[in-house]
């Protein structure tokens, strides 16, 4: 591998994994790799704790078995067990690695921190609302990919990122051209549902009495926002159907919304196809022959992961 740009995950391990063999160094390989059997059983007992604590909030979130039930002191005893072994957990990440306070102001452990405290501020507040926010324990769930090797499969997501962020303007420049589509059709669609037919029946019946005037015929559109919402459901062609059109003419720029929606769907997805062909074109097809590494640049002289030179056809 080349030692000049290691994986994150091996700069981590420089960084934070005490030197020599001892207890530490032991403790650190069981709680933050998973390339031993230990590691690998902590990992997925982990894994096993988080997905129990989630489904016991959701849980909770049911009448028939949430507060005021039977269920809900076994529910709670469960909630503190667990916590109490994510605390263990936390505190022990913190002791074993050579800068506590960098990993506690890392992502993992602000997450770690933060799947404890709803447990805590439900104890000390009394306020079971707060309870719910154990929810941010499903964060922890990204652990997978690495338990299950799977970080190999983020090198598919990064390319697809990169592609993203370099089509970024032509995107924020066709979510511009949406909004603007929005803006005008929902306010079209305000003044051809509501403000039309009232003037149409006031010029139709105002000169009859109030009380010999039909109704005045009534409309959801009741406002601009509320059109927009409507624009919007109908641009992206999801039709709720809570809020539909009456007149003629305002079925008739609904239909023309819903072609507008379908051919403007595709637009985002070929400007991201656009960068990742232009990505696919500039890099050599052959991997390196030591590592088998691909996505090697046409210029490249040596490989980007194991530096080993490479045989350009």
């Amino acid at each position: 591998m080349n030692s000049s740009n290691p994986p994150a995950s091996e700069r981590r391990r420089r960084t934070q994994r005490p030197d020599g063999p001892s207890r530490r160094a032991t403790l650190y390989d069981i709680i933050f790799e998973a390339d031993t059997p230990a590691g690998w059983w902590f990992d997925i007992g982990l894994l096993v704790a988080i997905l129990l604590s989630v489904a016991i909030v959701a849980i909770e979130t049911v009448p028939e078995f949430g507060y005021d039930t039977p269920y809900e002191a076994y529910f709670w005893g469960i909630e503190l067990f667990l916590t109490f072994l994510f605390t263990v957990e936390y505190i022990l990440r913190l002791a074993c690695v050579r800068s506590p306070m960098r990993y506690a102001f890392s992502f993992w452990g602000i997450i770690d921190l933060l799947s404890i405290l709803p447990t805590f501020a439900t104890v000390f507040v009394g306020s079971g609302k707060m309870h719910s926010f154990a929810m941010l324990r499903s964060v922890r769930l990204l652990r997978v990919f690495r338990v299950l090797k799977l970080w190999r499969m983020m090198n598919d997501a990064d390319e697809l990122s990169d592609a993203i962020w370099k089509a970024r303007n032509k995107i924020v420049v066709f979510l511009a051209v949406i909004m603007v589509a929005i803006t005008i059709s929902g306010t079209l669609m305000y003044y051809i549902e509501n403000v039309l037919p009232n003037i149409v029946h006031d010029v139709r019946f105002g000169g009859l009495k109030p009380d010999d005037q039909p109704e005045r015929p009534e409309s959801r559109f009741t406002s601009i926002p509320q059109s927009m919402y409507w624009a919007t459901v109908t641009m992206t062609t999801v039709g709720y159907g809570d809020i539909t059109p009456q007149t003629g003419t305002g079925k008739l720029l609904s239909t023309i919304l819903i072609l507008l929606g379908y051919s403007l769907i595709i637009v985002p997805s070929g400007f991201v196809t656009a960068e990742l062909t232009s990505r696919g074109a500039s890099e050599h097809e052959a991997p390196c022959h030591r590592c088998e590494a691909g996505s090697q640049r046409v210029d490249a002289v040596y490989c980007y992961r194991c530096g080993h030179r490479l045989e350009h056809e």
